[in-house]
């Protein structure tokens, strides 16, 4: 895994980005076509806004959601669909965007996303690291083991807290308890992964996720593992760690 430190959170989310473009266009170059894994969450705000903006053959793209809360319409302002659909689809108009959603039947929804994402081996995922230090919903203790591509979760309290400080409910009581959420296995078969990780409500989940060893008590410490993980930080994620 490569560690990319930056001043601030915008130049971290444009170094991501740029990187994750840069990487998206090896694969067009190579195979004629790229797949990618997009998430959402106000870490990646930055991230989202460069990467729209960069030069990329969008209509040779397909792209897959990282993850959604069972139940919640579409309309609601915390729809990752809506987020994804507001901040990325509706800019860049990739050949295909296979969204997750909430409102059908978890099981067969896992099932049917699960045989898409089969047929199209993820160059790049765009990822980032809740504040305890889950990937996707994969809340600890997470299942490192699962192959399923796409998996019901049970949100931790301390998920559903980030989702209501990040502003997206208006109590924590309002914040689904369940979602589905794309597997660690699954996000760990990409080719590359860039991980973006601003603000200091991060640092706890990154200093666990560097400093330990790989375990379910800090999912994203398996991105040490990955070979082409590329861990973008700024000043204020890195503050708790003993050495940079």
């Amino acid at each position: 895994m490569k560690i990319s430190i930056h001043d601030t959170k915008e130049e971290l989310g444009k170094a991501a980005a740029r990187k994750g473009a840069a990487l998206i266009r090896q694969a067009i170059d190579k195979n004629g076509k790229a797949s990618i894994i997009v998430a959402t969450g106000a870490s990646q705000f930055e991230m989202l806004e460069e990467l729209t903006r960069d030069f990329v053959d969008w209509s040779r793209v397909t792209a897959f959601h990282l993850d959604e809360y069972i139940g919640l319409p579409v309309t609601h302002p915390a729809s990752f669909r809506k987020y994804l659909k507001e901040r990325f689809v509706d800019l860049v108009s990739p050949a295909a965007f296979h969204y997750i959603d909430g409102e059908a039947d978890p099981e067969k929804e896992c099932a049917r996303l699960g045989e898409l994402i089969s047929q199209h081996p993820v160059d790049v995922a765009f990822i980032g690291i809740g504040e305890n230090a889950h990937l996707a919903f994969n809340d600890p203790p997470a299942d490192l083991q699962t192959e399923d591509p796409y998996i019901m979760v049970t949100l931790d309290r301390d998920c559903r807290q980030q989702q209501f400080g990040e502003g997206w409910f208006p109590s924590i009581d309002d914040v689904p308890e369940t979602a589905i959420s794309m597997s660690v296995n699954q996000i760990m078969k990409s080719g590359s992964i860039i991980c973006a990780v601003p603000d200091k409500r991060k640092a706890r989940a990154v200093k666990n996720a560097l400093e330990n060893g790989i375990s379910p008590d800090y999912p994203a410490s398996v991105l040490k593992s990955h070979h082409q993980a590329y861990l973008y930080l700024d000043r204020e994620s890195t503050s708790l760690l003993k050495r940079i």
